[in-house]
């Protein structure tokens, strides 16, 4: 290896250590770690990237900037098939436009323009759309994401403002993100993370983006548990609820116009569906919350009948009650002799 390969590899070296190190090291430090001497890295100061930079506040510490490290990676055709679908996905699914997100989409358009034309212009439009002007309420969000996401790359405390649904009350808390989710059906993200009120106990829990005012960062460290695994803790949900109680079995039966339907996708991992003879078919399975299934299950009007839980029915049929007062319609009587007529 000659001087000059040598070196770029030497720099690549450190920025792998000071990304384990965010705290910062000494150039002594650095050089016991990598078996060089302390002089060699002297030399390598000057050439080192802009987002490596020395802290003459903190006992001239060498430190990186997180957020403005740059990987690289390379994609074949297929896996870049896979990044457009995720990006399409994102643009369609995430409801406040993210600068971030469109200028990685734009570095993939790029990447991919010599490879497969078609797929890095789709990619350019994707970034287009999530380029959009940001309101004031986007421009918050933005910053609590961009707040949070250092505060879990970085395993430092914050401290969330949080806006509980139904209030106008603004509660505070320590926080230590753990995970951040997407949630598809809601257009939203959420994290979770052990919170700690002023005056209550730690816990975990999970906050929708949109509902945190700000997030202010603190040098205070957190370390995730090892026993944390996010996708097992979310594994009976429907999407983003999750309980420490069992799951539920929900059953639905579904009309036979939407039976291919229903059997041609995955819906949950637990689902069971059952071909009944009449061409209707039987859905079931264990969900954490069922409550979160009521978007979905509206979404079928007439062709789904919840069978069970009884709660989840009788919420249903207030809602279809509902429904039909708006429509000028009163529904009276018990469910086994159900009355209709116009108001």
């Amino acid at each position: 290896m000659n001087d000059g390969a040598k070196k770029a590899d030497r720099i690549l070296q450190i920025e792998a250590l000071l990304l384990q190190h965010p705290e910062g090291l000494r150039q002594s430090e650095i050089a016991r770690r990598l078996g060089v001497n302390r002089s060699t890295i002297f030399r390598y100061l000057p050439s080192l990237p802009g987002h490596v930079y020395i802290d003459d506040l903190d006992e001239n510490k060498i430190k990186i900037y997180r957020d403005a490290y740059l990987v690289n990676v390379r994609f074949n055709i297929h896996e870049a098939t896979a990044m457009h679908l995720a990006t399409r996905l994102l643009t369609t699914s995430i409801a406040q436009g993210n600068p971030h997100a469109a200028s990685a989409m734009r570095k993939l358009a790029v990447s991919l323009e010599t490879l497969v034309p078609h797929l890095s212009h789709h990619m350019a439009r994707s970034a287009d759309e999530m380029d959009a002007p940001l309101c004031r309420a986007g421009v918050q969000y933005r910053q609590v994401l961009e707040a949070l996401t250092l505060s879990w790359a970085g395993e430092k405390k914050c401290r969330i403002f949080h806006q509980n649904q139904g209030s106008n009350d603004v509660f505070e808390y320590s926080f230590c993100p753990y995970f951040i989710e997407p949630y598809a059906p809601g257009f939203s993200i959420h994290v979770i993370g052990l919170s700690q009120s002023l005056k209550g106990k730690p816990k975990l829990r999970t906050f929708k983006l949109e509902r945190i005012h700000r997030v202010e960062l603190t040098q205070a460290d957190y370390q995730i548990p090892d026993d944390f695994d996010p996708y097992f803790l979310m594994k009976d949900a429907w999407g983003i609820w999750y309980t420490d109680r069992e799951p539920v079995l929900v059953k639905l039966r579904f009309s036979p116009r939407v039976a291919v339907r229903i059997q041609a996708t995955i819906w949950h991992p637990s689902q069971n569906v059952i071909q009944n003879k009449d061409g209707s078919v039987l859905w079931e399975g264990w969900i954490a919350e069922p409550t979160e299934m009521k978007p979905w299950i509206r979404g079928w009007g007439a062709d789904v009948e919840v069978l069970e839980p009884e709660k989840l029915r009788g919420e249903v049929m207030e809602e279809v009650i509902s429904l039909a007062r708006v429509y000028g319609w009163v529904i009276d009587g018990s469910e086994a002799a159900i009355r209709v007529y116009k108001d």
